[in-house]
C-alpha cells in the first residue's frame, strides 16, 4: 500500500500488481485488499500517463470485482466510470484488455451494476472494443456485452441499439478459436432471449444460420456445440418471423434437437399469419415439414399436425412427403 504511494513508477507497478495477485485467489483475499484501502488509491491510477501502471491497476481492479457483488460495488463507488471506459481506447493492448476483463467483472453481477455501465456509455465503448480487437483480446468485451444483455431486455434494447450484434456475428465468422467463437455464440443468445423484436434482430443479421453452420462443424469443440444449440433454441423460442423459421428449418445442417422447436415455434405463429400462410406454402415450408420423420405421438408429430391443418385438405395432400423430398432436392441443387 506504501509503495502504491510512492512516486517511482517502477515501484507503483510491481506494487498494484502484487495487490492484484493477491485479491485474485479467494473472496476473503480480496476483502483483505479492501479493507487496507487498496482501492481508494488505485482508482485514481488508471487516468495515470504510464501504459504498464494502468496494466497492472486495471487488472487489480478486476480480480477484486470478479468475487462478489458487494466487492463489485466497492470498485464501482470508488468512480472508475467512466475513466475505465477511456482505457479500451488506450494505444497499449494490454491496457485496452485488463479494462474490458474489469469492466467484465463488474457487469456480470446484477442487473444494476450492468445498467450502471450502460448509463455510462459503457455498451458503445465495448462494441467498438470488440470490433477493433482480435483473438483472445476480444473475449472480455464480448463477454461483457452478454452479461450486460443477460439481464433484462431493456439492457439488451441498449446492446442492440449500439450495433452490437455485428462484431460479436464477426467474432463468430472469423475467430479461429472456439472458445472465442463459444462466447460469440452464448452472447447472442442472450440477446436474442428476451422477445421477439430481440429475435428477429439476431436473425436478420444472419446469426441463426452460422450457429447452425458453426454448430454442426464436426471439427467444433463439444462446448462450441452446446453453446451453438442452446444460443438458437433460446432466439427460436421468442421468434416470429415466420420468413426466419422457414429458412431455419430448411437448413439441412439444423441439429435434430432443435428442428422440434423450430417447427414447435412455426405451429404458434402460422395460424394467426395469413400472409405467413401463403409464403410458407410457396417458400417450401410446408413441403419440409411434411418430410420430416415425426411418429405418431411424439410432440413433433403434434406440432406437424397443427401446421397442416392451416391448409385446406388438398394442399396438404399436394405436398405429400415424395413431393416434398424433390422439392428439398430442388432448393439443393438452386442453392
Amino acid at each position: 500500500m506504501l509503495c502504491v504511494q510512492e512516486p517511482e513508477l517502477s515501484l507503483k507497478r510491481i506494487a498494484a500488481s502484487s495487490l492484484s495477485d493477491i485479491a485474485k485467489h479467494t473472496p476473503e483475499m480480496a476483502q483483505a485488499v479492501v479493507d487496507a484501502g487498496a482501492i481508494a488509491y488505485l482508482a485514481p491510477l488508471i487516468v495515470s500517463p504510464d501504459a504498464k501502471l494502468k496494466r497492472q491497476v486495471c487488472a487489480a481492479l478486476g480480480q477484486v470485482a470478479k468475487h462478489s457483488v458487494d466487492l463489485a460495488e466497492v470498485v464501482v463507488e470508488a468512480e472508475i466510470f467512466p475513466n475505465i471506459l477511456m482505457c479500451l481506447k488506450d494505444v497499449d493492448g494490454f491496457v485496452r484488455k485488463h479494462a474490458a476483463t474489469c469492466i467484465r467483472e463488474v457487469a456480470k453481477h446484477t442487473p444494476e451494476l450492468a445498467q450502471l455501465i450502460v448509463s455510462n456509455g459503457g455498451v458503445g465503448a465495448l462494441v467498438d472494443y470488440v470490433h477493433e480487437s482480435e483473438s483472445n483480446n476480444r473475449l472480455p468485451g464480448i463477454m461483457a456485452l452478454g452479461y450486460v444483455a443477460a439481464f433484462s431486455e431493456t439492457l439488451a434494447t441498449a446492446v442492440i441499439a449500439s450495433k452490437g450484434i455485428a462484431p460479436l456475428y464477426a467474432a463468430l465468422v472469423e475467430e479461429p478459436e472456439d472458445h472465442i467463437k463459444s462466447a460469440s455464440a452464448w452472447s447472442l443468445g442472450q440477446i436474442g432471449r428476451h422477445t421477439p423484436d430481440h429475435a428477429k434482430a439476431v436473425a436478420d443479421a444472419g446469426a441463426l444460420s452460422k450457429l447452425v453452420a458453426v454448430g454442426a462443424n464436426p471439427r467444433s469443440s463439444d462446448d462450441l456445440k452446446t453453446k451453438c444449440v442452446r444460443s438458437l433454441r433460446f432466439i427460436i423460442e421468442k421468434l416470429t418471423d415466420l420468413r426466419a423459421l422457414d429458412k431455419t428449418l430448411q437448413n439441412r445442417e439444423l441439429p435434430h434437437e432443435i428442428v422440434r422447436y423450430v417447427v414447435h415455434q412455426i405451429s404458434k405463429v402460422l395460424p394467426n399469419d395469413p400472409q405467413g400462410r401463403h409464403d410458407f406454402v410457396v417458400g417450401g415450408g410446408l413441403a419440409a415439414c411434411q418430410a420430416l420423420d415425426a411418429e405418431a405421438g411424439t410432440a413433433l408429430k403434434e406440432y406437424v399436425d397443427i401446421i397442416k391443418s392451416c391448409y385446406p385438405e388438398e394442399i396438404v395432400q399436394y405436398y405429400s412427403p415424395t413431393y416434398a423430398t424433390q422439392l428439398l432436392e430442388k432448393l439443393e441443387v438452386t442453392a
